[in-house]
């Protein structure tokens, strides 16, 4: 999430009200998480494990719970709860709108786009042309849809992201800053769910075709032209390289990358990233000819434990 307007260390220090390390007037262009920042972003670490890739990571700004050395280049904010105060940075630069209409008088909506009855449009939202949402589609804040789009009834664009910090008391929730972004020619099927990042974009890529019932979670980004079938699950964070083909109820863990012209076959469970051009199947999902094997071998077992009963 990039700030509309550049922010100094010193001001961004005063919201959260915490002690930071090096210029006064070092520059703050937004905040993001560890995977996507950028230069003059923010990120936030409050584990020992993870302190140097979050030191040694793009970010220029490390809100941390730690007194460190700082990196030359760089600039810490010293906080005795940095996830707390990531929270109190998003609620500040990307606060709730409460909507005040079905459809906000701030979206964009192109020439040639048909919104059905009881469809919710939130506040800066855009929409391109010639597109087609059909009846009781929910368009969360700042989502970007770009033209030739179809929206099948009853998707949900922008729901908040499925990320919790476990304290002893509660579980404790990261605001969600980030927003959805649909790009041209893009088809979602009924009942899709597909939920905004923590402060970046999930991201749907051209020509995407999605079937019905499909989740999507934060920080994901699909490349283009990519067929994903009804009922699969995607956890935030993975990244879906352009023409992967995934069919019906796969299930596909955070943090992976599935390489370009994949297929993964249905009800197949995938822990781990997978390589481009191959076909995979199975839970835990691999390659089709390996998977074959395997399942060969299972079915010779019987055959065996008879032959060894045989010769005690």
């Amino acid at each position: 999430m990039k700030f509309q307007i550049p922010q100094t260390l010193e001001a961004v220090a005063s919201i959260i009200d915490c002690d930071y390390k090096g210029d006064a007037n070092f520059p703050v262009l937004g905040m993001n998480e560890i995977h996507v920042v950028q230069p003059g972003d923010i990120v936030f670490v409050d584990h020992p494990k993870y302190y140097d890739k979050a030191l040694q990571s793009l970010a220029t700004i490390i809100l941390i719970n730690k007194e460190v050395e700082c990196p030359k280049g760089k600039a810490l904010l010293i906080s005795d709860d940095p996830f707390r105060d990531f929270n109190k940075l998003t609620n500040h630069f990307r606060p709730f709108e409460m909507a005040r209409a079905v459809i906000s008088e701030t979206a964009k909506i192109g020439k040639n786009t048909v919104i059905q009855p009881n469809v919710f449009i939130g506040n800066n939202v855009t929409i391109g042309d010639d597109c087609l949402i059909h009846p009781n589609v929910i368009i969360y804040d700042h989502t970007v849809i770009g033209n030739n789009v179809t929206i099948h009834a009853g998707t949900v664009l922008g729901a908040d992201a499925f990320y919790y910090k476990n304290r002893p008391e509660k579980f404790d929730k990261l605001v969600s800053g980030g927003n959805v972004v649909i790009k041209d020619g893009v088809d979602l099927g009924a009942l899709c769910t597909i939920d905004r990042g923590v402060s970046a974009s999930t991201v749907i890529g051209e020509g995407t075709k999605i079937d019905n019932q499909v989740h999507v979670g934060h920080d994901t980004v699909i490349g283009k032209r990519c067929l994903i079938a009804s009922q699969v699950g995607i956890a935030g964070c993975v990244l879906i390289e352009d023409f992967v083909t995934i069919w019906g109820q796969v299930g596909l863990t955070s943090g992976i990358t599935i390489g370009e012209k994949a297929i993964i076959s249905a009800q197949s469970g995938v822990s781990k990233s997978l390589e481009a051009n191959k076909s995979y199947f199975g839970t835990p999902a691999d390659e089709f000819r390996k998977k074959y094997k395997e399942i060969a071998s299972i079915r010779l077992i019987p055959d065996i434990i008879e032959k060894l009963d045989k010769l005690s």
